[in-house]
């Protein structure tokens, strides 16, 4: 984090843009350097010099939005446009990753619809550093879980992204967000990110199991899934960690064969071909790794005779949810949910 051309003194500006709908961009904003907004239907927004012009041209092209959304919307492009500045510190969250990019705006906002359809309205950016989601406090993840698209990082969080990132500082002040910040979140629709937000959570506390736990849900999950399983015991495993089958022995097909890696470590080629590696024919494997896989090790399992799905963090929280209602005791126990019902 560093004091930028859009900071003052000694005064640093740190900004979160999320990257779409559940971050689905944030790849897209690491590879082209770049952080942007949607709100497409109203074209190019550069073209504005009024505010009350953009509100009008909101109105116009979303008729259902009630004029507290349109006036939402408007202030998130206005300040997108005018208020985050060249120099200004930026992040955005990478779900998969589970890591906040930590960068610098180096540029004005263009208009480039042909880069991201969805979010056409884009900034430079000098990506320059990284921080673990685990890594961070409470505190700091749920601050960092605002419903907004762009919004002004508190001091006490960007202090802490900091120290996880290990990018000295010196002395500064962080700005704080202004009134504005609380009154528009206020009066967003939660619901837009509720569930990303409750997926977050769940990836929180996953990451919180100890190994053995770990092995355990997988396994639940698997029994919700019409599975009858049998846990490796401590020890030697020969490449898997449960074994489900239909019938509990593994004389049925499909027989699936679990690898769990319970760690912050990305899994490569050399892990893949050595978990598929006296695998049977007919054998299907199933491979967890919440630090998720490397290219490589995407490519090994989709060349390999053997039927392989590789699974990451996000992949399992989302299963879970998915099939929580038919998860045994066991399973419930290590990852207490609640069930929130929201008008739809």
């Amino acid at each position: 984090m560093t004091t930028g051309g859009g900071n003052k003194g000694n005064v640093v500006v740190m900004w979160k843009v999320n990257a779409g709908r559940r971050s689905k961009f944030a790849a897209d904003f690491s590879d082209l350097s770049i952080v942007a907004i949607g709100w497409r239907e109203i074209g190019d927004p550069t073209r504005f010099t009024r505010k009350a012009d953009l509100l009008a041209a909101i109105a116009e092209a979303y008729p259902d939005h009630s004029s507290r959304q349109a006036e939402v919307s408007a202030n998130q492009i206005w300040r997108f446009l005018k208020e985050v500045k060249e120099g200004d510190d930026v992040i955005t969250y990478d779900p998969l990753d589970r890591v906040y990019l930590i960068g610098r705006i180096m540029g004005a906002p263009d208009y480039k619809p042909d880069i991201i359809e969805e979010l056409p309205t884009c900034r430079a950016v000098e990506w320059t550093g990284r921080a673990s989601r685990d890594s961070l406090s409470d505190t700091a993840r749920n601050a960092l879980g605002a419903i907004l698209t762009l919004f002004l990082v508190r001091e006490e969080v960007a202090r802490e992204l900091e120290q996880v990132a290990a990018t000295p500082v010196g002395e500064i002040v962080v700005a704080r967000p202004q009134a504005l910040d609380d009154e528009t979140e206020a009066a967003s629709d939660p619901f837009e990110t509720i569930e990303e937000q409750a997926l977050e959570r769940i990836k929180d506390r996953l990451m919180g199991l100890g190994w053995d736990d770990m092995q355990e849900i997988v396994a639940a999950l698997l029994r919700a899934l019409g599975y009858r399983t049998i846990i490796s015991p401590a020890g030697p495993d020969r490449g898997k960690d449960i074994l489900a089958s239909r019938d509990g022995f593994g004389f049925e097909s499909p027989r699936i064969v679990v690898e769990v890696k319970h760690r912050k470590g990305a899994m490569g080629a050399p892990e893949i071909r050595a978990f598929l590696g006296g695998r049977h024919t007919d054998d299907r494997g199933l491979y967890v790794s919440t630090g998720g896989f490397t290219r490589e090790a995407h490519f090994e399992a989709e060349r390999a005779s053997t039927v392989t799905h590789l699974m990451t963090l996000d992949g399992l929280a989302r299963a879970i949810v998915d099939n929580y209602d038919k998860m045994d005791e066991r399973g419930r126990k290590l990852l207490p949910l609640t069930r929130l019902y929201w008008p739809s």
